[in-house]
């Protein structure tokens, strides 16, 4: 569950046309904010559509989803949506890239939903931009996906809560087309598991991962909470793509190429 938030302007900011649509869905909010002139009830509509077939879909809590079916053996992946045999195939992708601190099969179960919101939220992003709206926030649960910029010469400004305290903020970002992906205690507690003990991830507060790709930003971001501090060397390697830690004792730690501006 990501703890990041666009932060306010400035007062005498030049401040862009704006509508926010706000959606419940996966068990969670999502906040469809868009800084374009003109009425966007079509691209909207296309977003949200996609997001409620996303969890229809890949639902781990709905008996009737095609995740849980394959999970019972009553579904084979050739005759699951489409969606399914993709996303399974990013993860694979995702486990390969994190040597296993990431996966879909936590405790020899299928579950890809570590990156099926951030996938989702990153493709809820390119349907606003295929409808003309290219300047936009799409937030999962505090998991964003940015596109162009957030007004007239002005940047996205993403705020990143410290997990002790939500309402300090432990570093801010800013820049233009950019994910921003928080894995942590914060809202869950201790929720996301080792996939090599078994056992609750306990060294860090939260991960925070910054990247192009919310897709993957996301799936990174619960490989480096898994990974602790080991993760800052590791991610050195994933091109595009930097950390900010928070240790369980407030300790923030970042990766070589951490930055504030993107």
């Amino acid at each position: 569950m990501g703890t990041a938030e666009l932060t306010v302007p400035a007062a005498g900011t030049a401040e862009a046309p704006r509508t926010v649509h706000v959606e419940h869905c996966m068990g969670t909010v999502f906040t469809l904010d868009l800084r374009d002139p003109g009425r966007w009830d079509a691209a909207i509509a296309a977003a949200v559509g996609w997001l409620h077939h996303v969890d229809a879909v890949f639902s781990t809590y709905s008996d009737g989803s095609d995740i849980s079916r394959m999970r019972r053996g009553e579904l084979r992946l050739a005759d699951a949506d489409p969606a399914v045999e993709q996303v399974l195939e990013l993860c694979a992708q995702a486990q390969a890239r994190t040597g296993g601190a990431f996966t879909a099969m936590p405790q020899g179960r299928l579950d890809p939903t570590g990156l099926v919101k951030g996938w989702a939220v990153e493709r809820a992003s390119r349907l606003l931009t295929e409808h003309g709206a290219v300047n936009h926030a799409v937030n999962g649960g505090g998991d964003l996906q940015l596109a162009g910029s957030a007004g007239p010469d002005r940047p996205w400004v993403v705020g990143i809560s410290d997990p002790a305290d939500r309402r300090r903020i432990a570093d801010t970002v800013t820049g233009r087309d950019l994910a921003v992906a928080t894995s942590g205690t914060a809202e869950r507690g201790k929720h996301i598991l080792d996939p090599l003990t078994g056992r609750p991830a306990t060294g860090l507060a939260s991960a925070t991962v910054v990247g192009p790709s919310l897709t993957f930003a996301d799936a990174y971001a619960t490989a480096a909470f898994v990974l602790g501090r080991h993760a800052l060397r590791w991610i050195t390697e994933i091109d595009g793509y930097e950390a900010l830690l928070i240790g369980s004792d407030g300790t923030v730690s970042t990766s070589r190429g951490w930055r504030t501006e993107w």
